[in-house]
């Protein structure tokens, strides 16, 4: 990004941020927590890598969600709606926790702002497939 794009990118994250409950919807997409069975109750192949097994769980965590999210991304867009994916709120996620009332063994992973846009709603621009793209290894462009 230039200068002047990280400088419209930060104003219109601030702007969002503040006028959030402006939007006629807020979804929050959620995931309720799925503990992992007891270690001694697993086949001893995976008792010896358990540690490994939550890690990697852990990390894969929100595979499930996000597919979900980006296909809502789309349905707004082709009903004229628009919407974007924003994280801020998981920084103060027992707030919005305790005023959603959910349990303490769920999780949300974004807060949607859902709505008619103001404004252009155009096509959106993006770098060239062979600028974000690698091919066999990180450094060697793919040419599709």
């Amino acid at each position: 990004m230039t200068e002047e794009q990280f400088r419209r990118f930060l104003s219109s994250g601030s702007y969002l941020w503040e006028h959030m409950g402006e939007a006629p919807v807020l979804l929050v997409p959620f995931l309720q927590d799925r503990p992992p069975p007891p270690r001694e109750k697993l086949p001893p192949e995976v008792q010896a890598r358990y540690e490994q097994e939550l890690a990697y769980e852990r990390r894969i965590r929100g595979a499930s969600i996000y597919p979900a999210v980006q296909n809502i991304i789309l349905a707004c867009r082709a009903f004229g709606l628009g919407t974007v994916i924003t994280t801020n709120h998981i920084r103060c996620e027992d707030e919005v926790k305790a005023v959603l009332g959910l349990p303490e063994d769920v999780s949300t992973y974004a807060l949607m702002p859902i709505g008619y846009p103001v404004g252009n709603f155009g096509p959106l621009a993006r770098r060239p497939v062979a600028e974000v793209t690698h091919a066999d290894r990180w450094g060697v462009a793919w040419h599709g």
